[in-house]
């Protein structure tokens, strides 16, 4: 009975708090996935979080299933392909910042004069919250090297690797839904707490500033 409280489907239940405690310092730096959550709870409220949460873990979900696969190994041993990867993922960030600063300056127009501003959009930086964060997590590789890097440090040998692998995903999606709903909590509460008006547009520059600083960085590195 003791041997099945501590087991956690494939994996033993240590190894599954082990892997959450080693993974939530990544977890808590501030990412993509932020950024997005902080733009759309600012700007819509407590509501325009679940798209950002879900896309994030679809996009973790990805990475886990090729990494179980293998196919995520294959990416990193080829430095094109890590490459092609690594910059698309940068240009993507980089566009999606850009495009958010320069959205700030429209944020008191009216009704219609916004209904404008979106069908001038870019296609490929997509209405979607969902669509922004999971491409923001699917293009970010330093994303799969968490399941090629620290994730095999907790996998029972000789035991199948995908159901193992994607039980420490489900692990890490709850944890990070957890943290941002706790977060979706302290923007809304701000954004109750100021004018939305007045705080749409700067947290709008914040966002975008961030957005590109991230894909500056994911191509420098």
């Amino acid at each position: 009975m003791t041997q099945l409280a501590n087991q956690l489907g494939p994996l033993p239940l240590k190894a599954v708090i082990g892997y959450l405690v080693a993974v939530f310092p990544l977890i808590a730096t501030p990412g993509t996935s932020l950024a997005l959550l902080a733009q759309r709870v600012g700007g819509s409220g407590r509501r325009a979080s679940p798209p950002v949460i879900l896309g994030t873990a679809t996009g973790l979900y990805v990475h886990a299933t090729l990494a179980g696969l293998g196919l995520s190994a294959l990416v990193m041993r080829s430095s094109q392909a890590f490459t092609a990867v690594r910059l698309a993922g940068a240009i993507y960030l980089v566009g999606l910042g850009l495009w958010t600063w320069r959205t700030a300056a429209a944020t008191r127009r009216t009704d219609r004069d916004t209904r404008s501003r979106r069908r001038r959009q870019p296609p490929w930086t997509g209405h979607s919250a969902y669509r922004q964060a999971l491409l923001g997590n699917v293009l970010n590789p330093k994303a799969a090297s968490i399941f090629l890097t620290l994730t095999p440090q907790f996998l029972t040998p000789r035991q199948p690797v995908l159901p193992q692998i994607l039980l420490l995903a489900t692990a890490q999606v709850l944890l990070v839904a957890a943290w941002l709903l706790l977060w979706t909590v302290v923007i809304s509460s701000a954004a109750a707490t100021l004018d939305s008006a007045t705080l749409r547009a700067p947290l709008r520059r914040i966002t975008g500033a961030l957005l590109v600083a991230l894909g500056l960085r994911a191509a420098a590195t």
